[in-house]
């Protein structure tokens, strides 16, 4: 049952969505595929909001099931804490129009979760039930970045003026050499 409802909400936030697109955009969707595209933008966007919004949730309120989760991964619990909070605005600003630059963050910030908690799984020699549901969240947030409609991205600095050769090569050299200089001077022993 609480499935069922979980779908049919989903599937009129989805079409609620997509038509604010039209309101949003200058011109709304013309074509099947323009359409398609905004509406798998939609559903993808509300999977990765809503397991924002309910992981923060639980997160915060502590429930048994994460803190089982993270006492066998390793974490400390105030973890929850500190990856909860964040969530729930997480959820609110990827669903937001215009701040785009603080959408990329949140887009940034879940692929960074759901990446840390697929690989936190992997690491401990979980097996595929428990680390395959974040990497795909990871992929849904990917792809909810990738078909995001114009009026929600960031505006592309002119091409033209793209950066030259050396503007890549000096600063992967610095970094090359901090990495160099921070093995050479690595500390012995404990501290």
């Amino acid at each position: 049952m609480t499935t069922a409802i979980l779908i049919v909400l989903m599937v009129a936030a989805t079409a609620a969505g997509a038509l604010a697109a039209r309101q949003e955009e200058s011109v709304a969707p013309q074509t099947r595929l323009a359409w398609t595209r905004t509406i798998l933008y939609w559903a993808f966007t509300l999977l990765v909001a809503f397991e924002m919004a309910a992981g923060g949730l639980w997160d915060l309120l502590r429930i048994e099931y994460v803190r089982v989760v993270l006492t066998h991964l390793g974490y400390p619990l105030y973890l929850l804490y500190i990856i909860g909070v964040p969530r729930i605005p997480c959820a609110f600003v990827l669903l937001l129009p215009r701040f785009h630059r603080l959408k990329e963050w949140a887009y940034a910030g879940a692929f960074f979760d759901y990446m840390g908690a697929a690989a936190s799984h992997l690491l401990t020699g979980d097996g595929a039930k428990a680390w395959v549901g974040p990497f795909l969240l990871s992929l849904f947030t990917l792809a909810s970045w990738a078909m995001r409609p114009a009026a929600r991205r960031l505006e592309r600095p002119d091409k033209a003026a793209g950066p030259r050769a050396a503007a890549w090569g000096v600063p992967a050299l610095i970094v090359l050499g901090m990495l160099v200089f921070a093995y050479l001077t690595l500390p012995k022993g404990a501290p």
